[in-house]
């Protein structure tokens, strides 16, 4: 299949495939690029999966997930740092530059979102000098705001780089996602902004349906069968500067409810229909 050059297959998006199915299909199909998950990878092996996609020729574009960093107790907040210097050098052992950030939702009883993305921040004091050591690049992604009090308290590009600014952009950039930003009508300024410093880390396609299904968490939609056109946003990434991977991570039940392979040549044949 041509065009596939930049896609990248997030392996959340055939989750139903082993990690050996998915570099197999991917080998089948002439797709390059893959993005990985810590679980089914430390379930598979760190070390054996880095060989795995290593010997099959593909690319590791990002590493899911890091983060929550929002605990208020010392336990909480001492686990959490050390999840995420596991995360990174898991990333570095994969090759990926790129870790993805889920920054975490508020603490039970809290409503101080402004408190909990101060300690996100004071988290990333202390994990960009070791991220970089690594040659790992930590990317917040903004979550919509639905997901603001369970997942994720940075809802929007504006929030992510307010953080990020804080520090060297080869420690902590953003993760544009069009799922979690294609509401906000000040997302083209930020992409433009965050593409000015080099903070696009990475990009994610997921389309938006409705109405989402219960919990919210799995209403990730196959990309063009939504109300979200991506050409649109692709052509406000590259026009920030950003040339890398595109990834698409979908989480949905009905696609998981099918066969994997079949997922991932449709997931190809939309990402080819719909971005330039």
């Amino acid at each position: 299949m041509t065009g596939l050059e930049r896609f990248s297959i997030n392996q959340m998006t055939v989750k139903q495939l082993s990690l050996p199915e998915l570099v197999a299909a991917c080998t089948d199909l002439g797709v390059g690029n893959v993005g990985l998950w810590r679980e089914p990878v430390r379930a598979y092996g760190v070390e054996e999966t880095a060989k795995l996609v290593r010997d099959a020729g593909l690319t590791v574009t990002t590493l899911c997930r890091g983060g929550f960093f929002t605990a208020v107790d010392p336990d909480g907040r001492a686990a959490a740092l050390a999840d995420n210097r596991r995360a990174i050098d898991e990333a570095a052992t994969l090759g990926t530059e790129v870790l993805v950030l889920v920054s975490g939702g508020l603490p039970p009883g809290s409503k101080d979102l402004h408190g909990a993305r101060e300690r996100i921040a004071d988290a990333l004091a202390e994990l960009g000098p070791y991220a970089e050591d690594h040659g790992v690049k930590l990317a917040i992604e903004p979550l919509h705001p639905m997901y603001a009090s369970d997942r994720c308290v940075v809802s929007t590009l504006t929030q992510a780089l307010d953080i990020a600014e804080r520090f060297p952009a080869h420690q902590v950039g953003v993760t544009v996602d069009t799922y979690h930003i294609w509401w906000d009508d000040r997302a083209p300024a930020e992409i433009a902004r965050a593409g000015a410093s080099g903070r696009i880390h990475t990009f994610q396609l997921a389309d938006w349906t409705t109405p989402l299904p219960e919990g919210v968490l799995n209403g990730r939609a196959q990309i063009g069968d939504g109300a979200i056109d991506m050409r649109e946003w692709q052509g406000h990434v590259e026009a920030a500067g950003y040339t890398g991977a595109i990834e698409v991570e979908l989480f949905n039940d009905a696609l998981w409810a099918r066969d994997g392979r079949e997922v991932l040549a449709e997931t190809a044949q939309r990402f080819a229909e719909h971005t330039v």
